[in-house]
């Protein structure tokens, strides 16, 4: 075999064997988040240094709950596992990230604004958990985002005006927290006889309002408030009642006794 059978025999052999090496800013995104988070049910057992520096080959996935496009991680989706902890903000290093899911897991603290650096991500669902803190605006700078999932959470404060400018948005869901203040004028635009998102997509926010929710003034009044209402309307007016007839009496009393005074002073003396 010459030099040049050779040289064909090493390009077969390194056409056939892909590289394996994950990207550096994956390897530390992947490490980062793992360090933040508890796994008591050892779901992630392949999650080690060793799995982060070979995560993905092409398309192929060595790192369980990860999904690979040209070598990079495209997807995270680590639904239902039980995790706890918090969200790494050296999630901002996995840049190709288009869909990442928490959702159904215990995970506390706040969302990190440093999110706003994965431009590509199109899918955040973070629903189920327990985080708190307001919702960063910094999120509207992931302009691809199609999905916005955060229900079912500790999340307070209003929502952020700059989601109405996120035009791709087709799913959004902020029910069940602790949101306050006007749902953004671009979440509730009506899209002929359709609010571009409907009122399950804003309920269980107590201190929430706008449309599509309904007025304030038309939500009514628990039971409670209505019977304390009219119990107290019914002390007061039986008050004003009580003394209207008192002062009444009082002042029949002293006409009648004034009038038997001059008529004592007009009989004549016997």
């Amino acid at each position: 075999m010459g030099v040049w059978g050779v040289v064909l025999v090493c390009l077969l052999i390194c056409a056939r064997v892909p590289s394996s090496w994950s990207d550096p800013d994956d390897e530390a995104c992947l490490t980062h988040l793992s360090e933040s988070l508890e796994d008591p049910t050892k779901s992630l057992q392949n999650w080690t240094k060793s799995t982060f520096a070979n995560a993905c080959s092409g398309f192929t996935s060595y790192l369980q709950g990860a999904t690979c496009n040209n070598g990079r991680i495209y997807k995270l989706s680590l639904t239902n596992l039980s995790l706890r902890g918090s969200i790494s903000p050296y999630l901002s290093n996995c840049t190709n990230l288009q869909s990442l899911d928490l959702s159904s897991n215990s995970l506390t603290g706040p969302i990190p604004s440093d999110l706003q650096s994965l431009v590509n991500l199109a899918v955040l669902n973070l629903s189920s958990n327990h985080l708190d803190g307001e919702i960063p605006p910094q999120l509207a700078f992931c302009a691809y985002l199609n999905v916005i999932d955060l229900h079912d959470n500790s999340l307070s404060g209003p929502i952020p005006q700059q989601f109405g400018l996120l035009v791709r948005l087709s799913a959004f869901d902020v029910s069940n927290n602790r949101l306050s203040g006007p749902i953004p004028p671009n979440l509730g635009n009506r899209s002929g006889n359709f609010p571009r998102f409907n009122a399950s997509s804003f309920e269980g926010n107590k201190d929430l309002y706008g449309y599509p929710l309904a007025p304030l003034k038309s939500r009514g009044l628990s039971i409670l408030a209505i019977v304390g209402i009219g119990l107290g309307s019914g002390f007061v007016s039986l008050v004003l009642s009580f003394t209207a007839v008192c002062i009444w009496l009082r002042v029949t009393e002293e006409k009648m006794a004034s009038e038997e005074g001059k008529i004592s002073q007009l009989m004549p003396d016997y």
